[in-house]
């Protein structure tokens, strides 16, 4: 048993799956305390730089840019600190734990929001399901059409998220919310999955009712990184693997964190840190043709390498040839930000515009921070959802950012969150929130009914209503969310 953590703690840390760890070239004694300007590099053209003059509490105020994010409910989710991943379907939220079942409260919460101005947490799935020693529920999806909630648990590390040595298999719990059980979840069945996984996208088949699929990332320096599952008759226990797939050995070793499918699924567009950013060809998955093939489209000598970690999600805009990605960067200097990609030539992309927040993802800032700032602390882009013309994406201690994208090479800032933290909650993120920073905005922000609801792993589940450019488009919304091609996303690119 000693044997086996020790790999698997070694191969987490090769993997470099969410982390980078260095210290800054230079360090001062004095971290700057005011609120990040956004700064918009065009590769094309210089862009001018949009600033936020004050960090917007939680009573609506509106930003320079003409944007502003109006509260409208919240929940500190029992203080418990350590959020992940987030769902949302009917009249309830699902909240998962990245920490394990060593801490109180760190089950999935089910949160009661048919009054979205009072959010109450109402259950909690604990042991034997979840919440158990040594694994974290950071990963959540609804499949509405089968009323499924998904569940995915894996082992999470001691210095990473604060949870216990002891290894469970990886799994996918897989629970009816049909009806009453909305409020208390029932477990349907559970699929042990072959290796370790990161993330995972829900694509929804648009042209067969009845049937859905997870691409799976499951970042290993050895073996397969992407697994993909058939989960059409999950609700008759029968999950199928239908395709592994790896890309070849890239120069430095990179490895798959997460990837989003086009609407039609006959695209994947693929975070392969350190090997940077790809597209494959899933049009045999898409058709059900027996024995599928996933066909690399990104040779390797096309693709755009990061000095590291890499590229953490990329999801593609509606209705245009371009991607936008992140990079999740903490432990070093400057934290990591968001590029948008070019995909006209599918086998050639080519960077033409990034969006930073000043000064935390700008290299000729990085002397202005003390080294421990870095450590427990990050100012990185996480995760997105895209509108046709808007980019809701989290920033971690950055808030949640809302970006303009109606021209992909000049994005630009139209408002920010930045919510007035917690006074204290029972497990700190051993590397988020242990800092003198306290917002973590983690979760990919989910539009349900018009309203955006975002989850911090610190302070807890916010509801949130968007005001300024294209309002009326996010208000329109019944559904959307940034890993997977549920509702919108059918409607807006329907093959």
């Amino acid at each position: 048993m000693k044997l086996h953590l020790l790999l698997n703690t070694t191969l987490v840390i090769l993997m470099i799956s969410c982390m980078a760890i260095g210290l800054p070239a230079t360090s001062m004694p004095v971290v700057p305390t005011g609120p990040p300007e956004a700064t918009q590099t065009s590769i094309i053209a210089p862009v001018p730089t949009v600033t936020a003059d004050q960090i917007l509490p939680t009573e609506p105020q509106p930003t320079p840019s003409t944007g502003s994010f109006e509260l409208v409910g919240y929940t500190p989710l029992l203080q418990r600190g350590m959020n992940a991943g987030l769902a949302v379907y009917g009249n309830y939220a699902y909240v998962g734990s990245r920490t394990d079942g060593s801490h109180p409260d760190a089950g999935v919460l089910v949160v009661d929001i048919s009054n979205a101005s009072n959010p109450q947490v109402v259950y909690q799935i604990g042991p034997p399901e979840e919440a158990n020693v040594g694994q974290t529920s950071r990963e959540l999806r609804i499949w509405p059409e089968q009323e499924l909630l998904l569940v995915m648990n894996f082992e999470c590390e001691e210095g990473l998220h604060d949870c216990d040595p002891f290894f469970i298999p990886p799994n996918l719990n897989f629970y009816n919310i049909s009806g009453a059980n909305a409020a208390a979840p029932k477990l349907v069945t559970t699929y042990i999955l072959p290796r370790l996984p990161h993330e995972f996208f829900l694509w929804d088949d648009p042209n067969l009712p009845g049937r859905a699929l997870l691409y799976v990332s499951t970042p290993g320096i050895i073996g397969d990184n992407l697994l993909v599952l058939d989960i059409s008759q999950a609700r008759q226990g029968l999950i199928q693997p239908v395709s592994s797939w790896n890309a070849p050995r890239g120069p430095l070793n990179g490895t798959l964190h997460s990837l989003s499918v086009s609407v039609d699924g006959r695209r994947g567009y693929l975070a392969y840190l350190r090997n940077g950013f790809m597209i494959v060809d899933t049009s045999q998955l898409a058709n059900g043709i027996p024995n599928p093939e996933i066909i690399l489209l990104t040779p390797p000598e096309n693709w755009i390498p990061w000095s590291g970690p890499g590229p953490h999600s990329a999801v593609k805009l509606f209705g245009k040839p371009y991607m936008l990605v992140t990079e999740e960067v903490y432990g070093r200097c400057p934290w990591g930000w968001t590029s948008l990609f070019d995909i006209t030539n599918e086998a050639s992309p080519s960077l033409v515009a990034e969006y930073k927040l000043d000064p935390y993802n700008l290299m000729e800032r990085c002397g202005d921070y003390a080294a421990d700032a870095y450590r427990l602390t990050s100012f990185a882009a996480h995760n997105p959802t895209l509108t046709k013309h808007l980019a809701f994406i989290t920033w971690h201690s950055g808030g949640l950012q809302a970006v303009l994208i109606e021209d992909p090479v000049r994005p630009g800032k139209v408002a920010e969150f930045l919510p007035a933290p917690l006074p204290s909650v029972q497990t700190e993120d051993p590397v988020l929130s242990s800092g003198t920073d306290k917002v973590v905005m983690w979760s990919y922000p989910i539009i349900k009914d018009g309203l955006i609801y975002v989850v911090d792993v610190r302070n807890g589940l916010y509801i949130l209503k968007y005001h300024g450019p294209f309002e009326a488009e996010v208000t329109a919304i019944r559904f959307l969310e940034g890993n997977s091609n549920l509702g919108e996303a059918e409607l807006w690119e329907t093959p």
